[in-house]
């Protein structure tokens, strides 16, 4: 692993942005080996990992750091047994992949225009918060697991969601619960969670998911959810509801930022935080004497907006069929919480 194998003009761009924006200081010198220092890349005069994973770019690396990948694709459906629209794959070190990703998300990012009475300007939104994307592929890269040799950094752009993937899981006792709440920030990787906190990809520590969280609901998305299973990290994103080419999202009979404390969804959204519950349970949770018709097309709802799923889904109708909070329902209660 040598200088030479590395991008010299993004180290220089990496290392002028750090200091312009006040993050990095007392780098002396133009030499790349002096840059790379003042960034922590390099340790008694030899390069780290964590170089080759920011700036690698000589093909000579390819077939030692094949993990150094990212994979997208947008599927005509919403699984991956849909036909795929586009599908890209992509090798190089991490500024230039966080790159790639996000031209392909803003290729396919669809986007509303409307002009407001009143105004002769029109304003354009867009189906997904874009500031919300951008800081989850910035932690996918940040995050993941570089010791997996086959693995890479993924985006999925179905029908009815946008997902990205990072291999590894969550450490440090992390939850995806937790994820929603203030947390301390313990990256998997230091080095690089640094080098992008100082060019400002990233911005303060721990509060990046809360942001995404945030952003999604000034842009009128749902709250993302994550989920860990074998051996990924995955964030889901659902559209903003009646979204141009989010034709096939879950209906929503009112904006998930809307529901208010009052409503018969919202009173059984957090009755069942404790766990499942059948529909006559729910009667008295929220407060009504029988079945009546009004929790019948809350939990219609509720389901319909993926909040809320059967615990036997294959019998509908079962006389003990209960109701239970998604990993999406359970992220939507944090963020109501005070």
């Amino acid at each position: 692993m040598r200088i030479a194998d590395l991008d010299a003009d993004e180290i220089r761009r990496a290392v002028d942005t750090a200091v312009a924006a006040g993050r990095l200081r007392g780098v002396r010198g133009r030499k790349l080996e002096d840059l790379l220092r003042g960034l922590g890349l390099m340790v008694r005069g030899k390069l780290i990992n964590a170089a080759v994973a920011l700036f690698g770019k000589s093909p000579d690396l390819q077939a030692h750091y094949p993990q150094m990948a990212v994979r997208l694709g947008r599927f005509r459906g919403t699984d991956r047994l849909a036909d795929l629209a586009d599908n890209r794959q992509f090798w190089g070190h991490a500024f230039e992949l966080l790159g790639r990703a996000e031209s392909f998300v803003l290729d396919h990012l669809p986007i509303a225009g409307n002009v407001p009475p009143g105004r002769m300007r029109r304003e354009d939104q867009p189906a997904y918060a874009p500031r919300a994307l951008r800081e989850a592929l910035a932690n996918a890269f940040c995050h993941r697991d570089y010791s997996i040799g086959g693995g890479a950094v993924t985006v999925a752009l179905y029908d009815d969601r946008l997902e990205i993937a990072n291999p590894g899981a969550l450490h440090f006792g992390l939850t995806p619960e937790k994820l929603l709440r203030p947390h301390e920030s313990r990256p998997w990787n230091p080095v690089i969670a640094e080098v992008f906190h100082r060019t400002e990809v990233i911005e303060r520590y721990g509060s990046g998911t809360l942001n995404m969280v945030d952003w999604c609901g000034e842009n009128g998305n749902p709250p993302p959810v994550w989920r860990v299973e074998a051996g990924t990290v995955t964030v889901s994103f659902a559209p903003r509801p009646g979204a141009a080419g989010a034709s096939a999202a879950p209906r929503w009979s009112e904006s998930w930022s809307e529901w208010r404390k009052g409503s018969v969804a919202y009173k059984a959204l957090f009755g069942l935080r404790p766990g499942p519950k059948s529909r006559s349970e729910l009667v008295a949770v929220v407060g009504h004497k029988t079945v009546t018709r009004a929790l019948r097309l809350a939990l219609k709802d509720l389901l319909k907006a993926a909040l809320v799923e059967y615990t036997m889904p294959s019998k509908p109708n079962s006389r003990l069929q209960k109701y239970a909070l998604t990993a999406r329902g359970r992220a939507w209660l944090e963020t109501r919480k005070g």
